[in-house]
């Protein structure tokens, strides 16, 4: 039997094969401190579970839901957008609820994509904003990950070399996995560049309640005439730490919303809807708990920053996102991001996520989650101090010596 034509156009899962290692290890007994899968292990605000349990075996609420999210749910979302950013959406029209921001991704790809259509993605940048086009025949073209001045002359490039000409632009801010944050003026630029060139905007906001430094992360929809060419996704997945209830939302132009739930309601009837009066509740509700989650990813993201300085593995400090973009050390390099993730696994008990799942361009870093407590996040960092203390003699036949004195070492796999 011929391999079948979407799955021909996936890569292999690049994170199974940490996952196969970390697996492996635990069942040998191993304590495997798990920094890979931005899986918040915090709980979910008590009166969002105590709506659930009160609205679960009510009338009618075991039936079928609304694909596009029931109204009190949409009215929600629209009135956070109003609080939060000072847009004003229109909860009938520009409001969907999604399985998560992923589902609401993936399904706008399959509205909007055509066999062969070109759309611009970062690199690196969170799988499904390429993938998702890919397994909707689209093509995708590599874009800067980063929102520096560099950003527009690259993709005006981008735009004039390819054909046919591009349908739409993919920006994450806060991003996953770079934790890069955008400002206002640049979605200003962003917003002008796609009515210049008649592009869609996808934003994908998944992160803009997980912030630490300075200002809170805009919406592109706080642009003036943004909404004519954008939809944006927001998820509650990290905000209220309600990531396996999956419900998100998709937000911004009406046609383009349209198309999304006209292929939602061929594929979906809708969360469950106890899980959307809950999420309703979380929207509606006091703000406290998103302080203290906040709070709890900064402390975290401070004892990541300090104990791994002690190793001698510098971190870039994340200013918004659950996550640190970090240079693999210039030592191990030459082995990739895979490898020594496995490495890391393997000889420290600590897992990441390897940069290479989010692009060739990511091949030099990994991705830390701050998905463990603050003790558990200084454990990791002993045990890879250990681990970079005696890599000289016991990797001699992976990792070059610090002196040189060997010249140079064929490197080995690292199975």
């Amino acid at each position: 039997m011929t391999d079948f034509h979407r799955i021909k156009r996936l890569p292999p899962y690049v994170f199974e094969q940490v996952n196969r290692i970390k697996a492996q290890a635990r069942a040998n007994g191993a304590d495997i401190i798990d920094l890979g899968m931005g899986n918040p292990d915090l709980d979910a605000p008590r009166h969002v579970i105590a709506k659930l349990v009160e609205t679960a075996g009510r009338p009618r609420t075991d039936r079928y839901s609304s694909s596009k999210g029931i109204a009190g749910l949409r009215r929600a979302q629209a009135n956070y957008y109003k609080r939060r950013f000072g847009v004003s959406l229109n909860p009938d029209t520009q409001v969907v609820a999604t399985l998560g921001s992923k589902e609401g991704f993936a399904n706008m790809a399959q509205a909007i994509t055509a066999p062969g259509d070109v759309v611009l993605v970062p690199n690196p940048s969170y799988p499904i904003h390429a993938f998702g086009f890919l397994m909707a025949g689209g093509v995708i073209r590599s874009v800067p990950a980063e929102p520096t001045p560099a950003f527009f002359p690259a993709v005006e490039k981008a735009m004039q070399h390819s054909i046919p000409k591009p349908v739409a632009i993919v920006v994450c801010y806060p991003s996953n996995p770079t934790a890069y944050v955008a400002s206002l003026d640049f979605y200003r630029d962003l917003v002008a560049f796609a009515k210049r060139h008649d592009i869609i905007i996808l934003s994908d906001l998944a992160y803009a309640e997980v912030y630490f430094d300075g200002e809170a992360p805009p919406s592109v929809l706080q642009v003036p005439g943004a909404i004519d060419c954008t939809v944006e996704f927001t998820s509650l997945s990290k905000t209220f730490s309600m990531a396996g209830w999956r419900m998100g939302f998709a937000v911004g132009n009406e046609r383009l919303l349209a198309a999304l739930t006209r292929v939602k309601s061929y594929l979906d009837y809708g969360a469950f809807t106890p899980i959307q009066v809950a999420a309703t509740a979380a929207l509606n509700g006091p703000e406290d708990c998103i302080i203290e989650m906040r709070s709890i990813y900064k402390k975290r993201r401070d004892a990541l920053i300090e104990s791994f300085d002690k190793t001698g593995w510098k971190i870039p400090s994340p200013s918004a996102s659950m996550f640190a973009w970090v240079p693999i050390p210039e030592k191990y390099q030459s082995l990739g991001s895979l490898e020594f993730s496995k490495l890391l696994l393997e000889k420290s008990d600590v897992a990441v996520a390897p940069g290479i799942g989010f692009g060739e361009h990511g091949d030099n870093f990994v991705r830390i989650a701050l998905v463990e407590n603050e003790q558990r996040i200084r454990q990791a960092a002993r045990n890879i101090r250990r681990f970079f203390e005696t890599s000289d003699r016991t990797l001699h036949n992976v990792v070059p010596p610090t002196d040189g004195s060997a010249g140079e070492t064929p490197f080995a796999k690292v199975g």
